[in-house]
């Protein structure tokens, strides 16, 4: 199954659909990852908030993928923000991943609290990864749209991707909006909201009219909504599920309703934004 993509706002492209390794075990981020490839996925995204790039690396080295094909994606840790720090980061990420170069490297959590609410600095670092040929494309992860506005003004580099948390019970429509008004593309990270939304009746009915799973239904509902996603799972049988989102499509109707499903605020399961400061010891 070929897997559409995104072309950016550089002109480079990212495969629409992903593997992700949030919490997957660094002993068994290879082997999963290795799974994902044989199953057909091309796009990996980790972090090294992860720790588990290294298994990632190994399990680029250990297939006969060629690298072109392939497309990695990691975040700097909230503990670099600083400009020489972020720079000693970036270096080490690319030595875990045994990688001369990333597709994609993000800036992990915005910190306005933290770092005397300097992103602007960190950003601009970000930047000359791509100006030195070792990143293909650098962007943000949960980004608000007044950190978006701040650090295109300040800067005037627009990030290939915003990674936020989107999904039925939270669209996160301010964050999505902001993004694609400047031409950002959307990630949307949590998308199955955890697995709180695969027992929701809606998406439940939708599913059994396409014979399909509810998962599968709300991937091809981000999928339309020209969401870039990447759904975690270390159960083949649910690698492959999560795969095969591309030979059906939801109705007009069937998305609205979906979308309808948005609860604000209170469907927000991770951390907002705004608040969160937290940097790993």
């Amino acid at each position: 199954m070929t897997v559409p993509t995104v072309t950016l706002n550089n002109q480079t492209t990212i495969p629409q659909l992903g593997f992700g390794v949030f919490q997957v075990p660094p002993d068994q981020t290879q082997a999963t990852t290795e799974t994902a490839f044989e199953v057909g996925y091309r796009h990996i995204d980790t972090a090294q908030m992860y720790g588990n790039e290294a298994g990632v690396g190994a399990a680029i080295k250990a297939s006969a993928i060629a690298r072109d094909e392939l497309y990695i994606t990691s975040k700097l840790n909230n503990t670099f923000h600083e400009p020489d720090e972020a720079r000693r980061a970036f270096d080490a990420t690319l030595t875990r991943l045994d990688l001369d170069r990333i597709d994609l490297f993000l800036i992990h959590w915005p910190l306005p609290t933290r770092y005397g609410g300097d992103f602007v600095s960190t950003w601009r670092t970000l930047t000359e990864f791509v100006a030195d040929g070792r990143a293909t494309s650098v962007g943000v992860s949960n980004f608000q749209p007044d950190h978006l506005t701040r650090i295109v003004e300040e800067t005037g580099v627009v990030p290939a991707v915003n990674q936020i948390e989107a999904h039925p019970y939270f669209t996160n429509d301010a964050a999505r909006t902001a993004s694609q008004r400047l031409g950002v593309a959307v990630e949307a990270w949590s998308p199955i909201a955890q697995g709180k939304v695969l027992d929701d009746p809606a998406i439940v009915d939708i599913a059994k009219a396409h014979d399909r799973t509810p998962s599968q239904v709300t991937l091809r509902w981000h999928v339309q909504r020209g969401d870039i996603v990447f759904p975690k799972s270390m159960r083949e049988e649910r690698m492959r599920e999560n795969f095969a989102i591309f030979d059906f499509s939801l109705t007009d109707e069937e998305v609205a309703t979906i979308t309808a499903l948005d609860q604000g605020e209170a469907g927000r399961t991770g951390p907002n934004p705004d608040t969160f400061d937290w940097i790993p010891s």
